[in-house]
């Protein structure tokens, strides 16, 4: 069974070690495909994004050692949010003049449009895609709980929208086995989502 991920707190106090490799991982294997896919629904292209996503996780790295994080002041995510609404604003601000020869014209009356709301947390995109990637990370976490029929089940249902009986037919499985695979694991990754999600809300 993997190992529970770190609390955000706990995390944020261990990247102030610039030599935990462990920490670093959790926080860019949780926050990178955030940062990354918010800057795509913005409009910027792959490499961009990518590019941005590098900036973002190397401000983070900067300033971890003199970061003390105060809950008071609102989530770490919705920090995180702002240092990456900030970078894609001055990003194509930056290219605002510029010519280019490819790119979204509208990307920068997009992110004009969707204002900053910090007294109400973070964007729904960005909570979106927050939400998608700790869903990812709860699925890593609980599978090795299941047996391998019973993920299947789950995953080839839920996830790839193929039907009971077929994939009953597949496993070995009445339909009726597959439903409650199905919403075993279901209960489990809502189970386990909250409990990612109460370990950033208790520090506060």
């Amino acid at each position: 069974m993997a190992e529970p991920p770190l609390t955000r707190v706990t995390l944020l106090t261990r990247l102030k070690d610039g030599q935990d490799a462990a920490a670093w991982g959790e926080f860019v294997q949780l926050y990178g495909p955030v940062v990354y896919r918010f800057a795509r629904n913005r409009g910027l292209q792959d490499a961009d994004a990518a590019d941005l996503m590098q900036d973002v996780m190397r401000s983070v790295a900067r300033n971890a050692h003199r970061m003390e994080y105060d809950p008071k002041k609102g989530t770490f995510r919705g920090w995180l949010y702002t240092v990456t609404r900030n970078k894609i604003y001055n990003f194509l601000s930056s290219q605002k003049n510029r010519p280019r020869g490819s790119g979204d014209p509208d990307a920068q009356e997009r992110l004009d449009a969707t204002p900053a709301r910090e007294e109400d947390g973070p964007d729904a995109d960005w909570e979106k895609e927050y939400q998608r990637r700790l869903s990812a990370r709860a699925m890593e976490l609980v599978k090795g709980e299941f047996q391998p029929n019973t993920w299947a089940a789950f995953w080839q249902t839920a996830v790839e929208g193929k039907g009971a009986s077929e994939v009953g037919a597949k496993l070995k499985m009445s339909a009726g086995a597959v439903y409650v695979a199905k919403s075993r694991v279901l209960a489990r990754l809502r189970e386990e989502v909250q409990r990612l999600m109460a370990e950033e809300e208790e520090q506060q």
